[in-house]
């Protein structure tokens, strides 16, 4: 007599079957995007593939519970798995990054930086951030977000090796007094020397927060030096590097119980308060348990193994790269990153992201330090390794994918800073080269055949009836040349 299948696998088991019987348009979208996952070469610095079982627990029964609150403090009913949840999720955020104190309720790493500095500034005092255009954030006090509004933000740069420029660090912090200060970015190829921000923050009287969203997996793998005992706060996404859900932590270590902006109030409290009912209601249940799974996996070899690969290979792409001519700042990178700096030439950051779209290889235009062309446009490319390590591509490989990148940028003609022809004949064959890489690096994402079914996109062939998956996948994401 066969085995009964467990409640949760029944669901989603019937989910799948009634999707695909209710709403065939849908799941054939969701279908062709598992396709295209597969057969593109991703090189986007911030994300990661997560673990199917993670997919799992994020569409698990828990998305029909609402309970506001914390474990044991709900103001709904019926919370008593998702409080079991919810505590397993907060133990293993504090295992995988040593900390004392963790709240998982974060929607993003957004969220997470607006409830930390609501505890920690008040409307209208002063932030001190790395600026936008030398690799900060939105959320580090931009006047496109809330936190640019509500506060006075001050932004450090880089010095002239395009490094964290510490004694300008240290200078406005004595002329400005910030209230916090921010060590963090999302787009810095560099390691972050948080006991220096420590030191700066601690001449001033400011509260120093680390937002690791980029580079939490290589900070809990131990291959970049951790904030957790050294920052009031440390905040981080869970999907860019720990290949979990859409989300967010805030984590304390040894300054759980220091007192806030009140002088009583401990900030472990502070921050249970800024996120509810502060800064959000009611949390993702869901999303807290696929947390819970991913930070599971964060606590295994495998993963460690993964975060050091990360890094050997962002080094090898570097100097792959350069080898071919490009400029990469800063000359190389310690973490996950890579940066191209397209100036001085007709090559601009979006026509290189869409060129190397409609090869099957994604990554995106991004500011550089002093970047005279709009956001939308950019004079620099960000490349990231994540998703090339999880693939198991070694140092090796990274020299075919520095030179896939040079050959599409090589084939690129630009019209403008928009415009551009890419050639044809270039395009299918790096097309053809990118559908290899990827069949010999597989994703943990099922096998393309059969996901399609009997049917094939719109315009295109069938994988093995004259081309590839990936270039007819590729091919419909990109839209053609521009």
């Amino acid at each position: 007599m066969p085995e009964p299948v467990p409640p949760q696998a029944e669901l989603a088991q019937r989910g799948s079957a009634a999707l695909r019987a209710a709403d065939p348009e849908l799941a054939r979208l969701l279908d062709t995007e598992v396709v295209q996952q597969r057969a593109t070469l991703a090189m986007v610095a911030s994300t990661s593939i997560a673990d199917p079982s993670v997919l799992a627990a994020a569409g698990s029964a828990l998305s029909n519970v609402t309970a506001e609150g914390y474990p044991g403090a709900r103001y709904h009913p019926g919370a008593a798995q998702f409080d079991l949840v919810e505590r397993l999720a907060v133990e293993r955020a504090r295992h995988a990054f040593g900390a004392v104190y963790a709240n998982v309720q974060p929607h993003s790493c957004s969220s997470a930086n607006q409830a930390v500095l609501a505890a920690l500034v008040r409307p209208g005092g002063t932030i001190l951030a790395l600026d936008l255009d030398s690799g900060g954030h939105l959320t580090h006090g931009s006047p496109a977000s809330v936190t640019g509004m509500h506060y006075r933000a001050v932004h450090y740069g880089l010095d002239g090796e395009g490094r964290i420029d510490y004694a300008q660090v240290a200078a406005l912090a004595g002329r400005h007094r910030p209230s916090v200060l921010i060590a963090g970015a999302s787009a810095h190829p560099r390691t972050l020397d948080f006991a220096r921000f420590r030191a700066i923050a601690d001449s001033v009287g400011a509260y120093l927060v680390a937002d690791i969203s980029h580079i939490a997996g290589l900070v809990a793998a131990g291959e970049h030096p951790t904030p957790v005992d050294l920052a009031h706060a440390t905040t981080t996404s869970t999907y860019k590097q720990l290949g979990g859900p859409r989300g967010g932590l805030i984590l304390i270590g040894r300054e759980h119980a220091t007192p806030g902006p009140d002088g009583r109030t401990p900030l472990s409290r502070l921050m249970q308060r800024a996120v509810f009912p502060l800064s959000q209601g009611t949390p993702n249940p869901a999303a807290i348990a696929a947390k819970a799974r991913a930070l599971a996996l964060v606590a295994e070899p495998a993963f460690k193994e993964t975060m050091r690969l990360v890094v050997d290979n962002a080094a090898a792409l570097a100097d792959a790269l350069s080898a071919l001519g490009h400029r990469v700042l800063t000359g190389g990178t310690d973490n996950h990153m890579v940066l191209i700096d397209l100036t001085g030439g007709a090559m601009t950051g979006v026509i290189a992201e869409r060129a190397l779209e409609e090869c099957g290889i994604l990554a995106n235009r991004n500011r550089i330090p002093d970047d005279t062309r709009p956001p939308l446009v950019t004079s620099g490319l960000r490349l990231g390794t994540n998703i090339l390590a999880q693939r198991g591509m070694g140092p090796a490989a990274m020299r075919s994918c520095a030179a896939l990148l040079h050959r599409v940028l090589e084939a690129t003609t630009v019209r403008g800073e928009r415009e551009y022809v890419l050639d044809a004949g270039e395009r299918d064959a790096v097309r053809a080269a990118v559908a290899e890489l990827c069949e010999r690096h597989p994703l943990p994402l099922g096998t393309v055949a059969g996901v399609l079914g009997d049917g094939v996109l719109p315009g295109l062939s069938p994988a093995g009836s004259g081309g590839t998956a990936a270039a007819a996948v590729s091919g419909a994401r990109a839209g053609g040349a521009a």
